[in-house]
Protein backbone atom coordinates (compact mmCIF):
# COMPACT_ATOMS: atom_id res chain seq x y z
CA UNK A 1 0.00 0.00 0.00
CA UNK A 2 1.32 3.40 -0.87
CA UNK A 3 0.23 7.21 0.17
CA UNK A 4 1.23 9.40 -2.64
CA UNK A 5 4.23 7.40 -2.53
CA UNK A 6 5.89 8.31 0.15
CA UNK A 7 4.91 5.60 2.45
CA UNK A 8 5.12 1.75 1.78
CA UNK A 9 3.07 -0.12 4.22
CA UNK A 10 2.73 -3.80 4.77
CA UNK A 11 0.75 -6.26 7.44
CA UNK A 12 0.39 -9.82 8.38
CA UNK A 13 -0.92 -11.73 11.14
CA UNK A 14 -0.70 -15.71 12.00
CA UNK A 15 -1.94 -17.48 14.29
CA UNK A 16 1.52 -19.76 14.79
CA UNK A 17 2.18 -22.83 15.25
CA UNK A 18 0.60 -23.62 18.59
CA UNK A 19 -2.49 -21.96 19.31
CA UNK A 20 -5.23 -22.84 17.03
CA UNK A 21 -6.72 -19.34 16.76
CA UNK A 22 -5.56 -15.78 16.62
CA UNK A 23 -6.21 -13.30 18.99
CA UNK A 24 -3.94 -10.47 17.46
CA UNK A 25 -5.66 -7.81 15.23
CA UNK A 26 -4.12 -5.26 12.54
CA UNK A 27 -5.18 -2.53 10.60
CA UNK A 28 -3.54 0.11 7.93
CA UNK A 29 -5.06 3.06 6.55
CA UNK A 30 -2.45 4.37 3.94
CA UNK A 31 -4.59 7.51 3.52
CA UNK A 32 -4.18 8.68 7.13
CA UNK A 33 -0.83 7.39 7.32
CA UNK A 34 -2.19 4.85 10.46
CA UNK A 35 -1.50 1.41 11.92
CA UNK A 36 -3.16 0.05 14.67
CA UNK A 37 -1.81 -3.28 15.63
CA UNK A 38 -3.49 -5.59 19.29
CA UNK A 39 -2.52 -8.57 20.49
CA UNK A 40 -5.77 -9.91 22.69
CA UNK A 41 -5.76 -11.69 25.88
CA UNK A 42 -8.50 -13.87 27.92
CA UNK A 43 -9.01 -17.09 25.65
CA UNK A 44 -11.21 -17.75 22.57
CA UNK A 45 -13.70 -15.35 22.19
CA UNK A 46 -12.19 -12.65 24.03
CA UNK A 47 -8.93 -11.88 23.51
CA UNK A 48 -9.63 -11.78 19.86
CA UNK A 49 -12.46 -9.49 20.09
CA UNK A 50 -10.95 -7.14 22.18
CA UNK A 51 -8.12 -6.91 20.15
CA UNK A 52 -10.80 -6.50 17.25
CA UNK A 53 -12.44 -3.79 19.41
CA UNK A 54 -9.67 -1.93 19.87
CA UNK A 55 -7.99 -1.75 16.34
CA UNK A 56 -12.00 -0.66 14.87
CA UNK A 57 -12.38 1.57 17.63
CA UNK A 58 -9.25 3.58 17.03
CA UNK A 59 -9.07 3.28 13.62
CA UNK A 60 -12.87 4.82 13.25
CA UNK A 61 -11.92 7.50 16.06
CA UNK A 62 -8.94 8.74 14.10
CA UNK A 63 -10.57 8.95 10.95
CA UNK A 64 -13.53 10.91 11.66
CA UNK A 65 -11.48 13.24 14.05
CA UNK A 66 -9.28 13.75 11.27
CA UNK A 67 -11.95 14.37 8.72
CA UNK A 68 -12.65 17.78 10.93
CA UNK A 69 -9.55 18.90 10.83
CA UNK A 70 -6.21 19.21 12.26
CA UNK A 71 -3.60 21.95 13.73
CA UNK A 72 -2.98 22.92 17.14
CA UNK A 73 -4.87 23.13 20.29
CA UNK A 74 -3.25 24.57 23.20
CA UNK A 75 -0.09 24.85 22.03
CA UNK A 76 0.37 20.49 22.22
CA UNK A 77 0.21 18.52 18.80
CA UNK A 78 -3.57 17.57 17.80
CA UNK A 79 -2.55 13.95 16.91
CA UNK A 80 -1.39 13.59 20.40
CA UNK A 81 -4.13 14.23 22.29
CA UNK A 82 -6.73 12.49 19.00
CA UNK A 83 -4.58 9.06 19.98
CA UNK A 84 -4.98 9.73 23.56
CA UNK A 85 -8.90 9.98 23.55
CA UNK A 86 -9.27 6.87 20.83
CA UNK A 87 -6.83 4.51 23.10
CA UNK A 88 -9.27 6.17 25.84
CA UNK A 89 -12.35 5.46 24.15
CA UNK A 90 -11.69 1.83 23.13
CA UNK A 91 -10.35 1.08 26.86
CA UNK A 92 -13.94 2.13 28.11
CA UNK A 93 -15.64 0.08 25.66
CA UNK A 94 -13.36 -2.99 25.78
CA UNK A 95 -14.17 -2.67 30.16
CA UNK A 96 -17.67 -2.44 29.55
CA UNK A 97 -17.80 -5.51 27.34
CA UNK A 98 -15.98 -7.67 29.50
CA UNK A 99 -17.92 -6.41 33.19
CA UNK A 100 -21.40 -6.67 30.99
CA UNK A 101 -21.04 -10.19 29.13
CA UNK A 102 -19.79 -13.46 30.77
CA UNK A 103 -18.56 -14.67 27.67
CA UNK A 104 -15.85 -11.67 27.61
CA UNK A 105 -15.28 -11.25 31.22
CA UNK A 106 -11.34 -11.20 31.84
CA UNK A 107 -10.85 -10.12 28.11
CA UNK A 108 -8.25 -7.45 27.36
CA UNK A 109 -5.40 -6.05 25.02
CA UNK A 110 -2.28 -4.34 24.08
CA UNK A 111 -2.19 -1.60 21.66
CA UNK A 112 0.51 -0.12 19.61
CA UNK A 113 0.11 3.01 16.74
CA UNK A 114 1.85 4.73 14.67
CA UNK A 115 0.45 7.87 13.29
CA UNK A 116 2.80 9.38 9.81
CA UNK A 117 1.56 13.13 9.43
CA UNK A 118 4.42 16.36 8.95
CA UNK A 119 7.71 14.45 8.45
CA UNK A 120 6.76 13.24 12.15
CA UNK A 121 5.37 9.87 13.32
CA UNK A 122 3.39 10.22 16.44
CA UNK A 123 3.94 7.06 18.77
CA UNK A 124 0.89 5.76 21.33
CA UNK A 125 1.29 2.05 23.19
CA UNK A 126 -0.09 0.40 26.21
CA UNK A 127 1.49 -3.63 27.12
CA UNK A 128 4.02 -5.34 25.30
CA UNK A 129 3.57 -4.62 21.77
CA UNK A 130 6.44 -2.96 20.54
CA UNK A 131 7.41 -0.53 17.60
CA UNK A 132 11.12 -1.05 16.08
CA UNK A 133 12.99 1.90 13.55
CA UNK A 134 15.62 0.62 11.28
CA UNK A 135 17.66 3.62 10.62
CA UNK A 136 21.01 3.74 8.73
CA UNK A 137 20.60 -0.43 8.73
CA UNK A 138 20.20 -0.39 12.74
CA UNK A 139 17.46 -1.51 14.61
CA UNK A 140 16.33 0.30 17.82
CA UNK A 141 13.31 -0.20 19.91
CA UNK A 142 10.87 2.92 20.34
CA UNK A 143 9.03 1.36 22.79
CA UNK A 144 9.30 0.11 26.67
CA UNK A 145 7.40 -2.79 27.51
CA UNK A 146 4.85 -2.89 29.99
CA UNK A 147 5.12 -5.78 31.74
CA UNK A 148 6.22 -6.88 35.35
CA UNK A 149 9.76 -8.51 33.89
CA UNK A 150 10.61 -4.95 32.21
CA UNK A 151 9.88 -3.36 35.47
CA UNK A 152 12.32 -6.39 37.08
CA UNK A 153 14.63 -5.35 34.67
CA UNK A 154 14.59 -1.80 35.20
CA UNK A 155 14.71 -2.24 38.91
CA UNK A 156 17.88 -4.76 38.33
CA UNK A 157 16.21 -7.42 39.68
CA UNK A 158 16.81 -9.96 36.41
CA UNK A 159 19.27 -8.91 33.91
CA UNK A 160 18.61 -8.35 30.14
CA UNK A 161 19.73 -11.98 29.47
CA UNK A 162 17.95 -13.65 31.81
CA UNK A 163 14.85 -11.53 31.04
CA UNK A 164 14.90 -13.09 27.37
CA UNK A 165 14.45 -16.69 28.50
CA UNK A 166 12.10 -16.40 31.39
CA UNK A 167 8.39 -18.00 31.68
CA UNK A 168 7.17 -14.36 32.98
CA UNK A 169 7.53 -12.56 30.26
CA UNK A 170 3.80 -12.25 28.95
CA UNK A 171 3.18 -11.31 32.12
CA UNK A 172 1.63 -7.07 31.32
CA UNK A 173 1.22 -4.46 33.41
CA UNK A 174 -0.74 -2.43 31.27
CA UNK A 175 -3.88 -4.12 28.88
CA UNK A 176 -6.73 -1.96 27.35
CA UNK A 177 -9.81 -3.21 28.88
CA UNK A 178 -8.77 -3.80 32.88
CA UNK A 179 -9.59 -1.09 34.39
CA UNK A 180 -11.95 2.27 33.92
CA UNK A 181 -8.68 3.71 33.26
CA UNK A 182 -5.76 3.26 30.59
CA UNK A 183 -2.02 4.78 31.22
CA UNK A 184 -0.75 5.14 27.53
CA UNK A 185 2.62 6.57 26.65
CA UNK A 186 2.97 8.87 23.67
CA UNK A 187 6.01 10.18 22.22
CA UNK A 188 6.89 11.98 18.66
CA UNK A 189 9.97 11.25 16.57
CA UNK A 190 11.32 12.86 13.53
CA UNK A 191 10.66 10.52 10.11
CA UNK A 192 13.06 10.14 8.02
CA UNK A 193 13.90 8.72 4.00
CA UNK A 194 15.10 5.59 4.35
CA UNK A 195 13.35 4.31 7.85
CA UNK A 196 11.55 1.33 8.44
CA UNK A 197 9.38 1.30 11.20
CA UNK A 198 8.24 -2.19 12.54
CA UNK A 199 5.12 -2.82 14.77
CA UNK A 200 4.79 -6.61 16.28
CA UNK A 201 3.09 -8.42 18.89
CA UNK A 202 5.30 -10.83 21.01
CA UNK A 203 4.93 -13.22 18.90
CA UNK A 204 7.62 -12.05 16.90
CA UNK A 205 10.38 -10.46 19.21
CA UNK A 206 9.84 -13.89 21.74
CA UNK A 207 10.66 -15.94 19.10
CA UNK A 208 13.12 -13.65 17.07
CA UNK A 209 16.08 -11.70 18.40
CA UNK A 210 16.66 -8.26 18.24
CA UNK A 211 19.66 -9.09 15.90
CA UNK A 212 18.21 -11.85 14.03
CA UNK A 213 15.29 -9.11 13.08
CA UNK A 214 18.27 -6.44 12.50
CA UNK A 215 19.57 -8.87 9.84
CA UNK A 216 16.55 -9.82 8.15
CA UNK A 217 15.12 -6.03 7.88
CA UNK A 218 18.75 -4.96 6.34
CA UNK A 219 18.29 -7.95 4.37
CA UNK A 220 15.28 -7.31 3.02
CA UNK A 221 14.48 -3.62 3.43
CA UNK A 222 14.01 -2.70 -0.22
CA UNK A 223 10.65 -5.20 -0.23
CA UNK A 224 8.41 -4.34 2.35
CA UNK A 225 5.63 -7.17 1.67
CA UNK A 226 8.64 -9.76 1.72
CA UNK A 227 9.83 -8.90 4.93
CA UNK A 228 7.08 -9.21 6.76
CA UNK A 229 6.61 -12.50 5.32
CA UNK A 230 10.02 -13.55 5.95
CA UNK A 231 9.75 -12.48 9.48
CA UNK A 232 6.69 -14.31 10.27
CA UNK A 233 8.46 -17.32 8.70
CA UNK A 234 11.08 -16.81 11.26
CA UNK A 235 8.84 -16.73 13.96
CA UNK A 236 7.51 -19.94 13.13
CA UNK A 237 10.51 -21.35 12.04
CA UNK A 238 11.83 -20.89 15.87
CA UNK A 239 8.45 -22.91 16.96
CA UNK A 240 5.64 -20.07 16.93
CA UNK A 241 4.37 -20.23 20.19
CA UNK A 242 2.26 -17.54 19.71
CA UNK A 243 -0.05 -15.69 17.70
CA UNK A 244 2.71 -13.09 15.19
CA UNK A 245 1.61 -9.90 13.65
CA UNK A 246 4.01 -7.21 11.82
CA UNK A 247 3.03 -4.50 9.98
CA UNK A 248 6.29 -2.65 8.56
CA UNK A 249 6.21 1.18 7.28
CA UNK A 250 9.22 2.59 4.78
CA UNK A 251 9.61 5.99 4.31
CA UNK A 252 10.31 6.83 0.60
CA UNK A 253 10.63 10.01 1.41
CA UNK A 254 9.49 13.43 2.93
CA UNK A 255 5.95 13.36 3.35
CA UNK A 256 4.22 17.02 4.15
CA UNK A 257 0.75 14.80 4.45
CA UNK A 258 -1.03 17.71 6.72
CA UNK A 259 -1.56 19.99 3.74
CA UNK A 260 -2.36 17.29 1.04
CA UNK A 261 -4.86 16.18 3.85
CA UNK A 262 -7.12 19.65 3.92
CA UNK A 263 -6.55 19.59 0.37
CA UNK A 264 -8.43 16.17 0.03
CA UNK A 265 -10.95 17.06 2.11
CA UNK A 266 -11.32 20.91 1.77
CA UNK A 267 -10.71 21.66 -1.94
CA UNK A 268 -7.52 24.38 -0.30
CA UNK A 269 -3.95 23.93 1.29
CA UNK A 270 -4.01 24.57 5.10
Amino acid sequence: MKLKHALTVSCASDAGLVRNFNEDSVVADDDFGLVVLADGMGGYKAGDVASGMATMIIGNELKEKFAKGVGKSNGVDLETELLRDAVTRANQAIYHAAHNKSQFQGMGTTVVITLFRDNVVTIAHAGDSRLYRLREDKLQQLTTDHSLLQEQVQLGLISAEDARVSHNRNLVTRALGVSQAIAVDIRQERALPGDIYLLCSDGLNDMVDDADIELAMVAIKENIPLLVQQLVIMANDNGGHDNISVAAIKIEKPFPLRTSFFARWFGAAA
